[in-house]
């Protein structure tokens, strides 16, 4: 390995050593004293997202793979969120860095990503940014990170620390340490990936559930055996929801995919400001709904213990779509009934 790549894998490993891990948020649900809820708030890292640790390991993945060079152009097709990251760590390595994404991601998202040094180069169909960053790669000889293939291998799943690893040391000292679930959605697959492989490897009854929102593949997929599975369009719901079984996808280590309709996401976060006094993004949402509908079957069937989701990026990046009551309205997202679902189920245990 040349000194360029050794000083490279130097800076990124110090840039982690810099950092502490997040925090894991309990979060009472008044009417079922029973269960134990719990936020890995992933919003906390430098670029304020869970895809954080996933652009790190791939840039690793890729100087120890030789695929990143001095001066290589890394082009990612991303919604937002792993470009953010992406764009942090390629300014950190001084490497020029451009970012595929659909037209429709929030301008908060290109804003960011912008303020790392990046380039946006926005396509019309969501489902073209694979192929679009394959060309990018070919015509500047750069390199098309791939985070949809690559994301279930560039982590250390057996432990180093991973998302996993974390939740487990950090829920060491509570009331049910080893959760009945852990709750997350799907966008790459590599984080359902590396949970359910550890839970597996450290031989853990927790189980692993995959919530997937509206315009979207998992949910068909996982239930149909059809990894071939395709639609079209974006989910709605920013950084989950692919509209192709992505290869970083394995469903064999999942147990359960429940789907979720979008203006439910969407109301959950409105309910989580309420309740947690903070704004989190479309995804934090989505996995409340999954939270609610799993703890919903453990009292009904006399199970007690805890359950882990995720907070996965800031609200803030989501001011002008889902926090703004003119962009609900003229998309027809009707919150108030889901608003009073979320409070019911709460304070009442009804869901």
């Amino acid at each position: 390995m040349g000194n360029w790549a050794s000083t490279a894998i130097r800076k990124i490993e110090a840039d982690f050593n810099r950092s502490s891990d997040t925090h894991l948020i309990p979060l009472q649900i008044p009417a079922l004293p029973q269960i134990q809820l719990y936020f890995k708030d992933e919003s906390t890292h430098p670029t304020g997202s869970l895809k954080h640790r996933l652009a790190r390991s791939l840039f690793l993945y890729g100087l120890c793979n030789g695929w990143i060079r001095y001066n290589t152009t890394i082009i990612e097709a991303s919604s937002g969120s792993t470009a953010v990251s992406e764009a942090y760590f390629a300014r950190l390595l001084g490497l020029p860095f451009i970012a595929v994404m659909p037209r429709g991601t929030s301008a908060e998202k290109i804003r960011s990503i912008e303020f790392y040094g990046g380039r946006c180069h926005l396509v019309d169909d969501p489902a073209t940014i694979y192929e679009e960053s394959r060309r990018l790669a070919q015509e500047l000889n750069g390199h098309y990170m791939d985070q949809f293939t690559y994301a279930e291998r560039a982590t250390d799943w057996r432990g180093n620390n991973n998302i996993a690893d974390t939740i487990f040391k950090q829920m060491e000292l509570e009331p049910n340490p080893a959760p009945e679930w852990i709750v997350c959605g799907a966008g790459t697959g590599g984080t359902s990936a590396t949970f359910g492989r550890y839970t597996r490897y450290q031989k853990l009854s927790t189980q692993i559930c995959v919530v997937d929102p509206e315009n979207s593949v998992f949910y068909d997929s996982y239930y149909s055996g059809n990894a071939d599975c395709r639609c079209e369009g974006g989910s709605g719901v920013e950084g989950i929801g692919r509209p192709r079984v992505e290869p970083s996808f394995i469903p064999t280590v999942i147990d359960k995919v429940i789907r979720v309709p979008n203006v439910a996401s969407y109301a959950a976060i409105h309910f989580l400001e309420e309740v947690m006094g903070r704004k989190c993004g479309g995804s934090t949402g989505t996995n409340l709904f999954g939270v609610c509908e799993l703890v919903s079957d453990m009292v009904r069937n006399g199970r007690h213990g805890s359950v882990v989701t995720l907070i996965c990026d800031d609200g803030n990046r989501y001011l002008n779509s889902y926090y703004n009551a003119q962009w609900l309205e003229d998309n027809g997202h009707q919150i108030a009934p889901w608003l009073e679902r979320y409070r019911r189920f709460f304070f009442e245990g009804r869901w």
